[in-house]
């Protein structure tokens, strides 16, 4: 009592003393509101963690919720090791980045908090990956560790350094981000892909080497900067970046479109024997311009319906029989407009002579015939003393459009495309193929490119095109028939046909042949039909395995059956 009287007098009596116990309260009071006010953050919860194989250095991101907004005495812990401060890059509430520590193992990762640890998830060192974790599915996906070199151009060729690329590629393949804007693009459900990526391409001949461990290939045509990864059949690697640069300029496609193309021959039986009619229905290409090919209907049931070039069909015709068969098909094809910005004083010789690219589409075939002696002479006469890839095909092409009319119908009987040299005058066939023949003869590679043009009231027309290859660049479309004012009804108006065709390609070109196709008879004793000038580029349409087969085909032109966005061409 005397003590508290003590305490009395002393507040009584002291104003410091009054001072000291307001201020106690006040601290006391705010405390208690803190305490009362504070939210209760829950436990730790990992969500996911990417990449869930690494290697020391690498990158690891947890995602999931509860982590805290800073870390403070928080920390991650691998296989019982506790991640060290120096390796975290970013820690927040819902996100974790921190790199692998040199001395990491196998084993289960959590993340510790004041609130307590949450759930494990597994982490795989990757080069001691335990047994047990063989028998995992994600263990047998394409691991990338390295990309050299990181910057390269259209044509370079890359290694691609890793683990579970398969010792032999088959439907392999490695996907570069592709310069596609779909933004505006209106497709059908059954149509939907992902037009971000662009595949290394088998047409191309752009890899060079394939083992589990090593990949080389070239960068392919309509590559841009960005991500690329490796799809097997395992699944996909995680994306690593590369970029890509472009002396010469760049393409662009835009504009995605999609067509349902109908495709249907009849056959009609007069034969007396038992006979097999084998028919190669052209299959649409694709290509950087034309992503997407698929086969939505077809009847009867192919023989073959995945081979790259044509839906194959075994017909029975029986003896005696007057029957009348009916072959159809449904394609989905999506399409792109290419723009060429090109800078052609930039654009260089070709200087790998090794390349399979550059080699096959320099020499002459049944198709292209580059070593006649009437096309490497015109050739040498238009070129002079030009050594740039990009003005002697700018000058061969004005020599056509200066030199020769284009006819409005295909030519028929027996025609050649040298005819042209001669007549001055021929067909879109012509066209293409006398000006594939006169780049080829001057080392600049080029293909022929056999298809339809859609014109505006839907109605199709066989047609022929060219497209040329500048190194560092990439295939460069070239419609000498077009310019040459080959009437074609658009669905919006091309200001300056010549122009415009040395290098853009609207998308009303629908592409079912690039190069002439070589295609193996089945039988030794049978007989072939060939179609020339049709919309396919390819030595056989039909094989019948009996000379006594008697029976007519009808090829109907592809007709337009859909067209998805049509109005923003």
């Amino acid at each position: 009592m005397k003590l508290l009287h003590a305490i009395k007098l002393l507040y009584k009596n002291s104003p410091a003393a009054r001072i000291i116990t307001f201020l106690a309260v006040i601290g006391i009071i705010a405390t208690a509101t803190s305490l009362s006010g504070r939210k209760k953050i829950g436990k730790p919860s990992i969500s996911a963690i990417d990449p869930p194989i690494g290697s020391a250095g690498d990158i690891v991101v947890i995602t999931g919720e509860n982590f805290g907004s800073t870390r403070e005495n928080s920390y991650v812990e691998i296989a019982g090791s506790r991640v060290t401060a120096s390796n975290y890059k970013d820690w927040g509430n819902d996100t974790i980045e921190f790199a692998i520590p040199t001395n990491v193992t196998d084993g289960l990762v959590v993340v510790q908090t004041a609130e307590g640890r949450s759930e494990p998830v597994f982490f795989a060192r990757k080069d001691s990956i335990p047994s047990i974790v063989r028998t995992d599915y994600r263990v047998s996906m394409p691991v990338i560790d390295s990309v050299s070199p990181s910057t390269a151009r259209i044509g370079d060729v890359i290694s691609i350094l890793g683990s579970n690329f398969g010792n032999v590629r088959g439907n392999s393949t490695v996907y570069f981000t592709a310069n596609r804007d779909d933004s505006v693009t209106k497709v059908p459900d059954e149509n939907k892909l992902n037009t971000g990526f662009i595949a290394a391409s088998d047409a191309d001949y752009d890899f060079e080497y394939w083992t589990d461990s090593e990949i080389r290939v070239h960068v392919p045509d309509g590559a841009v900067s960005g991500q690329l990864y490796i799809s097997t059949d395992k699944g996909n690697s995680y994306k690593q970046s590369i970029d890509i640069n472009f002396p010469a300029g760049q393409k662009k496609l835009v504009n995605c479109k999609t067509y349902v193309v109908q495709i249907n021959a009849d056959i009609q039986n007069r034969s007396m024997n038992d006979s097999n009619v084998t028919l190669y229905v052209p299959r649409p290409t694709v290509s950087i311009t034309q992503p997407a090919v698929v086969l939505n209907e077809v009847s009867p049931t192919p023989l073959i319906s995945d081979d790259p070039y044509d839906v194959i069909h075994s017909i029975q015709l029986k003896g005696g029989d007057d029957s009348r068969i009916k072959v159809n098909h449904n394609f989905i094809i999506t399409s792109f407009t290419e723009e060429s910005h090109i800078n052609g004083s930039n654009v260089t010789r070709y200087t790998d002579g090794t390349r399979l690219l550059n080699t096959i589409y320099t020499s002459p075939d049944e198709c292209i015939p580059s070593d006649d002696e009437a096309v490497t002479k015109l050739a040498d006469s238009i070129v002079g003393k030009a050594k740039n890839p990009y003005v002697q095909a700018t000058l061969i092409y004005n020599y056509m459009l200066d030199n020769y009319k284009i006819l409005n119908s295909v030519r028929t009987g027996n025609v050649s495309p040298l005819d042209l040299i001669e007549k001055g005058t021929g067909d879109a066939y012509d066209f293409a193929l006398l000006f594939t023949s006169l780049c080829r003869s001057q080392g600049i590679p080029a293909v022929p490119v056999s298809g339809i043009l859609v014109e505006n009231d839907s109605t199709t027309k066989n047609h022929w095109w060219t497209e040329i290859y500048f190194e560092h660049y990439g295939w460069f479309p070239v419609d000498v028939a077009l310019a040459a004012g080959l009437e074609y009804r658009t669905f919006g108006e091309v200001a300056n046909p010549r122009e415009y065709y040395f290098g853009n390609l609207d998308g009303q070109h629908i592409s079912f042949s690039r190069k002439w196709n070589r295609l193996k008879t089945s039988l030794t004793d049978g007989k072939t039909v060939f179609r020339p000038r049709s919309y396919a580029l390819q030595s056989i349409w039909e094989e019948v395995n009996s000379t006594e087969a008697d029976y007519s085909s009808l090829w109907n032109d592809p007709v337009i059956v859909g067209i998805y966005g049509a109005s923003s061409f």
